[in-house]
């Protein structure tokens, strides 16, 4: 009998954690995280840090639960997502409409009351942004990825402000890298599970012809421009040179992995040029915390 009750409480926290997309959600909150000790000059104040941690973790999961409730039909049509909670009907909308909920004031409450209220409009935003116009348009334009890209670089922006309550340059900065960054990520993702997309109706390369040379030359093209973005905190002393040696060569890496993307037009390509955005970003934001200029 116990062990039945384990049991399906664990299969309950693990439809959670699907619901909520808690790996995605991780990457997401590390970059709101780094973001805020950047801008800790003053000393790292660990008991915001670890509520900004919670607060970005809630909105986030939030936004993402709310994104599988409004695709519920159409998870079901690709073999990457048919097995989530809902759409398998093993979680009902309205017990994930209560946790989208719940997740998304908890989460909002404390951005706002614990950090300050622009962090708290910053989650706010990118949790309305993504979910009532990133969703929808999915289905309607490959423009939704510059769409999506604002809520996707937003937790940088958030995280930084949270820490010293100003939109100043070295916010912008790290909000720019996340920004543009996202567009090969996202389109190497696209080109890996283009076929699982169209089942669906998505269409998110930016090419018509889908995966074709004018999609990978736009992701090369992305991923060049990290060049020198990547080294702008150094050059507004937000960083010392070793962050902006590290971040050149991380992103000349990155670009090689595009060009060859551009090259080969092969779903090969496109899974090397994704793995390479996983570790591209995370690099380039613990280079800067630790090479920061105070």
């Amino acid at each position: 009998m116990s062990s039945n009750v384990s049991e399906k409480r664990k299969s309950k926290i693990s439809d959670l954690a699907q619901l909520t997309k808690t790996r995605l959600t991780i990457l997401v909150v590390f970059s709101a995280s780094m973001a805020f000790i950047i801008g800790s000059s003053d000393g790292l104040d660990w008991t915001k840090l670890c509520l900004l941690i919670v607060g970005g973790f809630l909105v986030t999961g939030s936004a993402n639960a709310f994104n599988q409730i409004m695709e519920k039909d159409l998870d079901k049509m690709m073999d990457r997502t048919q097995a989530r909670p809902l759409p398998d009907n093993r979680m009902r909308v309205t017990e994930a409409a209560i946790v989208a909920v719940v997740f998304g004031l908890g989460g909002l409450f404390i951005l706002t009351y614990y950090m300050n209220l622009y962090s708290g409009i910053l989650g706010l935003i990118a949790l309305l942004s993504y979910t009532v116009m990133y969703t929808p348009l999915k289905r309607t334009t490959p423009f939704a990825v510059f769409v999506g890209a604002f809520p996707g670089a937003i937790p940088t922006l958030l995280g930084y402000v949270a820490a010293t309550g100003t939109f100043d340059t070295a916010a912008w900065i790290l909000f720019s890298i996340q920004f543009i960054w996202q567009f090969p990520h996202f389109w190497a993702i696209a080109w890996v599970l283009d076929d699982d997309y169209k089942k669906a109706g998505f269409d998110l390369l930016p090419s018509k012809g889908g995966r074709d040379k004018s999609s990978a030359f736009q992701a090369f093209v992305y991923a060049f421009s990290l060049i020198p973005v990547g080294i702008t905190p150094w050059v507004f002393g937000l960083a010392g040179p070793i962050s902006a040696i590290i971040s050149t060569v991380a992103a000349i890496v990155f670009s090689w992995q595009a060009w060859k993307l551009y090259q080969s037009c092969s779903v090969e390509a496109a899974r090397r040029l994704m793995f390479g955005s996983f570790v591209y970003l995370p690099l380039v934001q613990l280079v800067l915390v630790f090479d920061k200029v105070n």
